[in-house]
């Protein structure tokens, strides 16, 4: 699988067609989040659900420590855990941050980081803000967003704030 260095600093944004949810327009853009407001609560986000797919196509949901960093999404796991199990068969998953309140979902590709540079440097990174540094015999993985979704919970905001931000034009992406 082929992947970018880094997506652009400032993805595509525009409507996500919900119409159940009073969301007909996909390409109404009039109070569209900014990429910024993700970006806080990607950055902020103590702990992430992080969900995969399991070979038998059941799905596998996890909570996670991560940093988001440079739009990536770093974490570690343990080499013989199922998320590890799960990635090294299908590299796509999806990371949302903590409040569903002010949420924010990315879906991308797990790549497995391999290079000692740029795990020291993410690992400082963790270490500010856990404490802990990740296991030493953990597996750390970068998600590139391919399609991010964002949205304020409060029901008179919702419908005005959802917001998907895309990065990558060469994917054929879903319309949710």
């Amino acid at each position: 699988m082929t992947t970018r260095a880094h997506p652009p600093s400032v993805p595509a944004a525009s409507r996500p067609y919900m119409p159940e949810y009073g969301i007909l327009e996909p390409h109404e853009g009039q109070g569209l989040l900014p990429w910024s407001w993700a970006v806080e609560r990607l950055s902020r986000s103590h702990n992430y659900w992080f969900a995969t797919t399991k070979p038998d196509g059941r799905p596998h949901v996890m909570a996670v420590w991560g940093v988001w960093l440079e739009g990536v999404f770093y974490f570690s796991t343990g080499r013989r855990t199922r998320k590890a199990q799960n990635l090294a068969s299908n590299a796509f998953c999806t990371v949302c941050t903590e409040s569903a309140e002010e949420a924010v979902i990315i879906e991308g590709a797990a790549t497995l980081i391999r290079g000692p540079t740029t795990q020291k440097r993410i690992n400082a990174i963790f270490q500010v803000k856990y404490g802990q540094t990740f296991p030493g015999d953990s597996n750390v993985y970068a998600v590139i967003p391919k399609v991010a979704f964002g949205f304020i919970e409060r029901e008179a905001e919702f419908a005005g704030s959802a917001t998907r931000w895309l990065f990558s034009s060469d994917d054929e992406l879903p319309l949710t």
